[in-house]
């Protein structure tokens, strides 16, 4: 390689380029819409390629996998999955305010179930779409680029007539920024474009006279109508939804809950995790009034049932499920956009300005195209009307002509010289003539039949409408008002056949109060086996079958049923657990894995002390590690409301090796995993924070490691094995802190 090849540069400065480079066309060209047609790339070229397979809502539907393939080929190169998905999601009636494609076959569920693969569904264009977003794509309307490897050519934008990002919405996730566009009303947002244009001064506030808010397609109730304003005024903000729910009497004077809409954010996954937190709230005693709660949706729409005892508190009960699920949620607005090249956050007003400026400025293509198309027409028509007058000098002309040529220039330039003619006053009469070039050529493709009396009153005919539709066309581009009317007509015209009525209920509801039933302290007994399986008993219960609890069990703690317990692991980590979230049950239910009730993971952590909370609060914790590293730590540390945290700081490749609840006077003695021993009084080890690694307990020789570390005070008998040995740990020699220690005979 030549050096006048190599480019010398800041190697951050290209790394800046190239991530802009890279950020700008995600942002552009994938993830966000254009606000003119509020398509994302993807969607507008799988509309155009329907269009170009012909696959009209009139015609069959055709396999995905064709369209997909076709798509891929010709405009979209970044994988068929995206496509499909796009495809898919133009059909799902629960996921789009006005479906874009006619789906046949499955298409997937409300409930989160996925599209059967392209190769098994069909598709083909919805009407609205045919009609409103890819008409008039031949009169050059809109401008076309070059597609991907400049073969084909595509559509920059779609000439949609409607708002499609406000009657849609729009999601997507670029570099650095996001889109989150709710949907609306199809009726309502063309009445609050008409006016707009009727009034481009209106603000936002008399807008919303229009469209009062969003119109999800699984309907819901907007429960925050006063902050609507500022959201459409900024174009951010939070819409909280809430599911609609209908009381049902049964026999017997019980009563249920139907819940006949979800929020629109619930969709997917969301109603199976609905259906497990109401479980939830039932298995923790958070209520006792529901009795069952089942699934029986359908086709024809949502049909959540939640039977309840007799006399259950509806009220308190339908405010839980507000507070504790997602039958109340949030949907986070962000209306985001490309607009002119660039993305740009637009309130209501400003996007309903885009869409007005881009019906303009199609309206007027489209009709100097077509006025240029009947301008070309009428100078045709003149020329054959007047060729009408004097076609006997024509026939002549042609008769006397060697070649069309020589006639052509006779007629445009009067030009005689290789033309015979009968007399001299045709002759002259000839040079006199001067039709146009496109005249001329009319003339000489002009049919005999064309000379028939109620043809020349047809052709007549025919110049006045072409005249008409002059005045009408320059009467449009000249004047606004004109033009508006254009296309509030086309508008009308959409609305009165697309138009649906509003799904979503807008208003002002008070705040869900759920009062929780307060839970009666009393003492309970934690335990957990070997194999991590937790409950909670009475102490009653624990009592009677204490000496099989204590045998069966490896933790048996007392505690207060409104604590918390912590969880010392090996990994240095201390996890806490509501005691309230441990199943609380007879002695020989089994219980729940810990890892269920709290973020302790069993397949990378060992549990190395549990305690609880409160009887630790006063207490000094001895920390112990592998690398013979200890401390004492004050247990009010370890009072946090966090569920995790760092309960001590480790070296590389040390672990947690005992936790325990230490005193003054007691002994400690470290065991090595190779039968060492040390003895020294607990008043050496000195007192830390718990983020401190600590001081060195003993000096290990190589390749050994602390195993266990024991607490005992004098005078009280203290045993230890090592193998089949037992150590009786009061004989051990005393010594200081940080020594070798000795293997015991």
């Amino acid at each position: 390689m030549q050096d006048s090849q190599i480019i010398r540069t800041e190697y951050s400065d290209v790394m800046k380029k190239s991530y802009i480079d890279y950020a700008m066309s995600v942002i552009v060209a994938r993830a966000l819409p254009d606000v003119r047609d509020g398509l994302k790339p993807v969607q507008r070229r799988t509309l155009y390629d329907m269009h170009e397979l012909g696959i009209r809502y009139d015609k069959p539907y055709r396999k995905c996998a064709r369209i997909v393939g076709d798509t891929m080929g010709k405009y979209h190169p970044h994988g068929d999955s995206s496509i499909y998905e796009a495809l898919v999601v133009m059909a799902q009636e629960f996921k789009k305010g006005m479906i874009l494609v006619d789906g046949h076959g499955n298409f997937g569920s409300i409930e989160g179930d996925g599209a059967a693969a392209m190769r098994y569904t069909e598709a083909r264009l919805a009407k609205v779409a045919q009609e409103a977003y890819l008409a008039d794509l031949d009169k050059d309307i809109v401008d076309f680029v070059p597609n991907f490897d400049e073969t084909e050519k595509e559509p920059e934008v779609l000439p949609v007539r409607l708002p499609n990002l406000l009657i849609n919405g729009a999601e997507g996730i670029a570099v650095g920024m996001a889109t989150s566009i709710p949907t609306h009303n199809l009726g309502e947002v063309i009445d609050a474009v008409k006016a707009y244009m009727k009034n481009d001064e209106i603000s936002t506030k008399q807008l919303m006279k229009y469209i009062k808010g969003p119109d999800f397609p699984t309907g819901g109730i907007v429960v925050n109508k006063d902050d609507l304003l500022d959201i459409y005024e900024t174009g951010t903000g939070k819409i909280r939804l809430r599911g609609k729910v209908e009381v049902e009497e049964m026999k017997g004077g019980k009563t249920r809950l139907v819940i006949t809409e979800i929020p629109y954010t619930m969709i997917g996954a969301g109603i199976g995790k609905f259906l497990n937190d109401v479980c939830a709230l039932v298995e923790s005693k958070k209520t006792n009034d529901i009795v069952d709660i089942s699934n029986q949706s359908s086709k024809e729409g949502i049909r959540i049932v939640i039977e309840l005892k007799r006399g259950a508190d509806i009220e308190n009960l339908k405010n839980m499920l507000y507070k504790k699920t997602r039958l109340e949620d949030t949907f986070g607005v962000n209306m985001l956009a490309v607009a002119n090249g660039r993305p740009e956050t637009m309130g209501l007003k400003k996007i309903i300005e885009h869409h007005v400026d881009f019906q303009f400025e199609m309206a007027t293509r489209k009709y100097r195209n077509l006025l240029n198309k009947e301008q070309d027409k009428k100078e045709i028509q003149e020329g054959l009307i007047k060729a009408c007058d004097v076609i006997d000098l024509i026939i002549e002309i042609l008769r006397g002509s060697q070649s069309v040529k020589d006639a052509k220039a006779c007629l445009v330039n009067g030009t005689t010289e290789n033309i015979k003619f009968k007399s001299k006053i045709s002759k002259k009469m000839a040079s006199m003539l001067r039709f146009t070039e496109r005249q001329a050529t009319a003339i000489l493709e002009m049919r005999l039949y064309k000379l028939i009396g109620l043809e020349i009153e047809a052709l007549m005919k025919e110049h006045e409408e072409t005249l008409g539709k002059i005045a009408r066309y320059e009467d449009i581009l000249n004047h606004y008002e004109s033009m508006a009317d254009v296309i509030i007509e086309d508008l009308d015209r959409l609305k009165a056949e697309f138009a649906v009525r509003r799904r979503t209920v807008v208003e002002n509801a008070k705040e869900a109060v759920y009062e929780e039933k307060k839970v009666e302290e009393q003492e309970v007994v934690f335990l957990m086996d070997r194999f991590g399986y937790a409950r909670t008993i009475d102490v009653n219960v624990y009592g009677r079958n204490k000496e099989a609890a204590d045998a069966e069990n490896k933790y048996v703690i007392s505690c207060m049923n409104t604590g918390k317990l912590c969880i010392f692991t090996n990994t240095g980590k201390m996890h806490q657990v509501k005691i309230l979230d441990v199943p609380y049950g007879k002695f020989r239910d089994k219980g729940q894995p810990i890892d269920n009730v709290s973020n302790y993971d069993s397949t990378k952590e060992e549990i190395v002390y549990i305690c609880d909370a409160e009887q630790m609060r006063y207490a000094k914790l001895l920390f112990v590690t592998g690398q013979g590293m200890l401390k004492k730590v004050e247990g009010s540390e370890f009072q946090v409301a966090k569920r995790t945290i760092a309960a001590t700081k480790l070296q590389d490749e040390d672990t947690l090796v005992s936790v325990q609840v230490i005193s003054e006077n007691q002994n400690i003695v470290l065991q090595t995993k190779d039968g060492y021993f040390l003895r020294f009084p607990a008043e050496e080890v000195p007192e830390k924070k718990k983020g401190a690694i600590g001081v060195r307990g003993m000096k290990l020789r190589k390749n050994d490691e602390v195993e266990q570390a024991h607490l005992f005070e004098d005078g009280v008998e203290t045993r230890a094995r090592v193998g089949e040995k037992e150590i009786l740990l009061n004989r051990l020699k005393a010594a200081k802190r940080d020594g070798n220690g000795t293997k015991p005979r």
